[in-house]
């Protein structure tokens, strides 16, 4: 992990540490740290610039992935180049932003969304929970709180459980992840291990922090994650997107419609060679889609048998 000039990392001492990062040292420092001391600095680099901290990996996790899926979308987990960029110096702002992508990105480098599955949060909606938008009550997700969305890219929409499993410093202390405003994402409890009460949380699932300013929480309950942002962000509209998979050949993938009802027995398994596979029952009927890395960077070759496809075999080479 990186933090170049003009930006210089402080020391990294447990005996040092300031009570309220306000300088942009201090919040590269904060930052970096929270991803050391999880234990992925190993997948995730942290660069910091005079405003950002771009955490950079392949938003592709080392953890059980799919498992428990029923409303699947037909998509699978490719690993994708990702930098994440978290302000260094947050202010909180005056109006709730919401976008139809990524809000924040966890501490192992996969980006954090709202709970909703196809960017359905709107200013008005924020105050209203969204029952037949929401990817925990229709089945959506993983057990560990993630999915792949349109492009083809694994996510979070709510606690990721999983890999706050594998953190070094798990705990009620630790930052699971930042979002976009530069304000620390913690877990469903306070960071000294007393429990939130009820109401507490904001609309956009946050509360006062007497050393960043400002955290957002997780929660067992909708809206489950990060909802909105509360901070200010220059160029909001221009935040990164994961690039979606396109035909080597030209055009792209046809987005995946989930198949009604749901499917049974989804299953998503992997070589230390890098072929992947995701294999799925519907209506009695076995389906599944299966990539393997090609000699391309960034490409790989597909063959699938969908419920979306209505069933046929189909075969092709798809790259970021």
């Amino acid at each position: 992990m990186i933090c170049p000039k003009p930006i210089a990392i402080a020391t990294f001492s447990a005996m040092f540490f300031p009570t309220l990062v306000t300088a942009h040292e201090d919040h590269c420092d904060a930052v970096v740290r929270s991803v050391a001391e999880a234990g992925f600095g190993g997948d995730v680099t942290v660069t910091c610039t005079d405003d950002h901290a771009t955490l950079t990996s392949d938003a592709y996790p080392n953890h059980d992935m799919m498992t428990g899926i029923v409303g699947t979308n037909e998509q699978v987990p490719v690993p994708a180049e990702y930098g994440a960029p978290v302000l260094l110096a947050p202010t909180l702002g005056a109006t709730p932003l919401t976008r139809d992508a990524a809000l924040g990105v966890a501490v192992n480098g996969v980006p954090i969304y709202d709970y909703t599955g196809g960017g359905e949060m709107s200013q008005a909606d924020l105050a209203h929970h969204q029952a037949q938008h929401d990817t925990v009550i229709t089945r959506q997700l993983d057990v560990c709180g993630g999915h792949a969305g349109r492009g083809d890219d694994y996510h979070y929409h709510a606690e990721p459980v999983c890999m706050i499993a594998q953190m070094a410093n798990a705990g009620d202390d630790a930052i699971i992840g930042w979002a976009f405003d530069g304000f620390p994402i913690y877990g469903s409890a306070n960071p000294d291990g007393s429990v939130i009460a009820e109401g507490v949380l904001d609309v956009c699932n946050g509360q006062p922090d007497d050393r960043f300013g400002y955290r957002y929480h997780t929660s067992p309950e909708a809206p489950y994650i990060v909802q909105c942002l509360m901070g200010e962000v220059p160029d909001f509209d221009a935040l990164p997107r994961v690039r979606p998979l396109s035909a080597a050949a030209g055009g792209g993938a046809a987005p995946g419609r989930p198949p009604q009802g749901g499917v049974e027995n989804l299953v998503f398994t992997q070589t230390r060679g890098g072929a992947r596979s995701m294999d799925y029952t519907y209506h009695g009927k076995d389906y599944f889609i299966r990539y393997q890395p090609t000699g391309t960077k960034g490409c790989y070759m597909f063959t699938t048998q969908t419920v979306t496809n209505a069933g046929a075999l189909k075969t092709g080479e798809f790259c970021r």
